[in-house]
């Protein structure tokens, strides 16, 4: 074998691993629940507002934060970005596409999971994250509200992008970025 033969044979040996290793490592779940419209229109997160969320939820390694209505995975790559676990939930198969494209180019498909299904649906348990990211309405927000405080465990935090809980949960913190509000709460 010559060298030539031997150096192209590394190359598609080493990119014949690359690809299945991050087929391995993209997770993509399909949940039971049926399709049906979504709840809000898609509008993305700017990076900024995704920062901000990450830096108000003091989001670490040691997290692991699901983003309800992942939308374009804008906040689940800012969480892994920060080393953080992070499941993206959305029930539009587009989003999750379009999710799952955008994870793979920041290069963070180690770190992130997405599920295709209905954040109301109890069957997907978010019950093991220590942060829940929002950009959702503000009645959707109120909706989750007692799911949040039932499922998850005190200290969790919970931060929404320019949607509040209404009165009867009002946030510990807001935040102003690019005159958008950012809201904190923490499970007690």
């Amino acid at each position: 074998m010559t060298m030539k033969t031997r150096v192209t044979a590394l190359v598609v040996l080493a990119a014949a691993i690359a690809a299945v290793t991050a087929a391995a490592a993209q997770k993509v779940i399909e949940s039971n629940t049926s399709t049906r419209s979504r709840d809000v229109i898609f509008v993305p997160t700017r990076t900024p507002v995704a920062e901000a969320m990450m830096s108000l939820a003091n989001v670490t390694k040691d997290d692991v934060v699901y983003d309800l209505g992942c939308g374009d995975g804008a906040l689940v790559i800012a969480a892994a970005k920060r080393g953080a676990r992070a499941v993206g939930v959305d029930i539009d198969p587009e989003r999750i596409a379009e999710a799952t494209e955008r994870v793979r180019m920041a290069g963070v498909e180690a770190r992130v999971t997405l599920i295709r299904g209905d954040i109301f649906d109890p069957a997907i348990t978010i019950g093991d994250a220590s942060v829940v990211t929002l950009y959702l309405l503000q009645s959707l927000n109120e909706r989750l509200a007692p799911r949040l405080k039932s499922e998850l465990k005190p200290g969790s935090r919970v931060v929404s992008h320019a949607f509040s809980m209404g009165e009867q949960w009002p946030a510990e913190k807001t935040v102003q970025v690019e005159e958008t509000s950012v809201y904190l709460w923490t499970i007690r």
